[in-house]
């Protein structure tokens, strides 16, 4: 489904390239367009539903897939797939990939979402090397990749840290729950739209000292272990197709050479 609550799914070259702006500018990841993740929600299981809710946490939940901006708004949602479905799956049955693959977003050309280990790699998708046998190059791109993905993270930390509803499974008819989750995100983006940095603690979320060469996660990495939002599962590694290997490596060789930035060589240390 589209975020058409406040912030709607962008449909035009300019929209596109005004958030690859922010996540060059903030991010310094050129050609991104949105960083992409997906959770479990936690729900109380529904009547008569059998194993469908159930997942791999033992738990009933449904699945919200997002994509947000470089300010932490979510510009894309697709939430109620059922928990049982392999996390994989959920992205390749989701209405964005179907837009995406059918060219009707007017996305421009080479630009690309990022995630993590949970969705495959596309020609418009990054995700990280391996994590086997890195060389330093391939660390420096999972590295610029991260930083960039972690938009996504926070985001959803934000979510769960300002609506408490997420604290715990949420106790109605999946229906229902589907519109708490859709009128949370459109609030979440009212809210960070209009008070930006007064909507949250900016001890909330990660931070990285770039003179100093650290990195000190936000607090609602500690506060997610006992939420009810639940982590998607790593995708095994799948052979994707060569224009998707090459611009992969076309990053990777960008971000160690002309695209470079000074502190990166430490921050991998």
């Amino acid at each position: 489904m589209y975020a058409n609550g406040y912030r709607p799914v962008p449909n035009s070259i300019e929209e596109w390239k005004e958030i690859e702006k922010g996540f060059n500018e903030k991010w310094n990841f050129p050609g991104c367009i949105g960083a992409i993740d997906g959770k479990h929600v936690a729900i109380r299981a529904p009547m008569f539903s059998g194993s469908e809710y159930y997942n791999y946490k033992n738990s009933f939940s449904i699945i919200l897939m997002a994509v947000v901006d470089a300010n932490y708004c979510f510009r894309y949602i697709d939430i109620g797939a059922q928990g049982r479905h392999s996390d994989g799956g959920v992205f390749d049955h989701c209405s964005l990939r179907r837009m995406i693959e059918q060219n009707k977003l007017h996305i421009p050309e080479n630009f690309v979402f990022v995630g993590d280990e949970a969705f495959p790699l596309k020609s418009y998708l990054m995700r990280p090397y391996p994590r086997r046998e890195l060389n330093t190059d391939c660390k420096i791109f999972n590295y610029r990749l991260s930083r960039a993905r972690r938009t996504v993270e926070n985001a959803f930390g934000i979510l769960v840290s300002r609506f408490r509803v997420f604290e715990k499974p949420i106790a109605t008819s999946v229906p229902i729950a589907v519109k708490i989750v859709k009128t949370a995100c459109a609030l979440h983006n009212w809210l960070q739209t209009r008070y930006d940095s007064n909507y949250f603690s900016l001890g909330l979320i990660d931070k990285e000292d770039l003179e100093h060469y650290t990195f000190t996660p936000g607090s609602w990495r500690e506060e997610s272990k006992s939420n009810g939002l639940i982590q998607l599962q790593p995708l095994p590694p799948r052979f994707p197709d060569r224009n998707a290997r090459e611009l992969r490596n076309y990053y990777c060789n960008y971000f160690n050479e002309v695209g470079a930035v000074p502190w990166q060589n430490e921050i991998i240390r």
